[in-house]
């Protein structure tokens, strides 16, 4: 049943891309959504074309104890929630061995503390109101091993891993924890690449089984469904919605094979 009137919804990273994407989907289903971010200017627009009372909390996840603060935050606001989209994150193209330590901190930092804070921070509420689903935004990366992205791709197995734990922890509280794992979608990480390198898109194109990147919206009915009791008997799953880069052979021009002879 695809109906979130009277749920509590908490978007992170939600002033762009998926996080935006997100948060006008349950909105649209009914869902009070609370926008958190960075960019204020960003969040305050999304949020002035929702319908359902959307509620703004600007935060920095990669400060100490920032998830903790801000489900601290957040409850003083509303007194709890039924949905958390942990969507905030942030990419790290890099080779091994021009990482550092900080860059590394950095990294799981946002990407896996913060959420996990915040996930902790937010499910006694959850479990006061009978329940609840929590939606962690992981990437293909974690799936496939992809060339200089190891901090990156570490943080996002580790999202995936804390995701079926938290599963087995929370389920019989009846909060569901699922993650989606993105492939290539194009948000405002990929903008300069996409207008400023030639042939990128087509070739990037040519790895999918679909031929076609993805969009904000093509995870956000994904999210829907995972905040909705449409997955009421899901929990512990990581969804690839990646139009079939990571599991699926493909490639840029048709393959012309001999017939193979019995």
């Amino acid at each position: 049943m695809s109906d979130l009137r009277g749920k509590v919804a908490v978007v992170t990273g939600a002033s762009r891309g998926i996080g935006e994407a997100s948060a006008r989907a349950l909105d649209a289903i009914g869902g009070q959504v609370i926008l958190t971010g960075r960019t204020v200017d960003d969040l305050e627009r999304v949020a002035g074309e929702l319908e359902n009372e959307p509620i703004v909390i600007p935060a920095d996840l990669a400060k100490p104890e920032a998830g903790t603060e801000l489900a601290n935050r957040i409850l003083n606001e509303v007194g709890g929630v039924d949905i958390l989209v942990n969507n905030a994150g942030i990419p790290m193209r890099r080779m091994p061995e021009k990482l550092t330590e900080e860059d590394i901190d950095l990294v799981f930092a946002v990407n896996v503390r913060s959420l996990l804070t915040l996930s902790i921070g937010l499910a006694d509420s959850m479990k006061r109101r009978g329940g609840g689903s929590i939606i962690n935004v992981s990437s293909v990366a974690g799936v496939r091993g992809p060339g200089a992205r190891v901090a990156y791709a570490g943080t996002k197995g580790a999202v995936d891993a804390m995701t079926r734990a938290l599963a087995s922890d929370w389920g019989p509280d009846g909060i569901r924890v699922n993650s989606i794992a993105p492939g290539l979608i194009a948000t405002a990480i990929w903008e300069e690449s996409r207008n400023t390198i030639p042939g990128l898109i087509e070739e990037m194109e040519g790895q999918i089984a679909l031929k076609r990147w993805g969009f904000g919206d093509d995870i956000a009915d994904v999210v829907t469904f995972f905040a909705t009791d449409s997955s009421r008997y899901v929990t512990g799953e990581t969804l690839v919605v990646d139009g079939g880069l990571a599991r699926v052979s493909a490639s840029a021009a048709p393959q012309v094979l001999p017939e193979l002879i019995e």
